[in-house]
């Protein structure tokens, strides 16, 4: 069944008017009628059953019959990311979301290409995916900031939680040797850092190799692309210290 994220309070019997682009997409995209059912979903009210109640090809208005999830918390991961061209950041982002973060933060590093970010860009591309995968939290899109700016108020800002770094650069080609390590102890809040097309410069890894809070993951014996890198990597870390287990 389709779902469809709105931006209003849901309870049963709310009757919604939808906005004109949801309009189009469900009368004259997916081509629904009155009485048709779809799903829809807020962020914090849960997942509901709402009836097509009255339609044309540019209004439409949902009836919210009755609630078929109960609210679900954001998962506590936070992907960090150096910004890319647009359609694969769109790629990229819409996967994170997919994989299961709880959060999305560009960084600049030295060698990132793209400096400009656009964040409602980005947050469509998280409603997009969410709606597709059954997410019922809406992923946090955060303000982009210098690597070196995070890095430097991360014990203020972000006191217990981990950064793994991935480095293409690392000894060994095994990242479930430092995770199982953590899985042992039971994991602490984790954020996942992804480099730029380019790398990392020497100086960023240098600095981030001598941070206390800083754990260090290889992605295999191959260099790979900034978006397949997020997919590899929250891959690995889902289905070991993650909610894949």
């Amino acid at each position: 069944m389709q779902r469809l994220f709105l931006r209003h309070i849901l309870a049963e019997g709310a009757r919604i008017e939808v906005d004109r682009g949801q309009a189009n997409y469900l009368m004259n995209v997916l081509r629904l009628k009155d009485g048709d059912y779809v799903l829809v979903f807020n962020g914090s009210d849960g997942e509901w059953l709402a009836k097509i109640a009255s339609s044309s090809r540019r209004e439409c208005a949902l009836m919210i019959m009755e609630r078929t999830r109960e609210q679900t918390d954001r998962n506590d991961l936070m992907y960090m990311f150096a910004p890319l061209k647009h359609a694969r950041l769109d790629y990229m982002v819409q996967k994170a979301v997919e994989m299961g973060v709880g959060s999305l933060k560009p960084v600049m590093t030295q060698h990132t290409q793209s400096s400009r970010v656009n964040l409602e860009r980005m947050e469509a591309n998280v409603i997009e995916a969410a709606e597709q995968c059954g997410v019922l939290s809406i992923p946090e899109v955060l303000s982009p900031q210098p690597l070196k700016d995070v890095l430097a108020v991360w014990p203020e800002t972000q006191p217990d939680r981990r950064l793994l770094f991935c480095d293409e650069a690392e000894g060994t080609d095994n990242p479930l040797l430092t995770l199982a390590q953590m899985k042992e102890v039971g994991p602490p809040p984790l954020a996942v850092l992804i480099g730029p097309e380019g790398g990392f410069s020497e100086e960023e890894r240098a600095e981030l190799r001598s941070l206390d809070f800083v754990s260090i993951i290889p992605l295999g014996p191959r260099i790979l692309r900034a978006d397949t890198a997020a997919v590899a990597a929250l891959t690995v870390i889902q289905a070991t210290v993650g909610d894949w287990r």
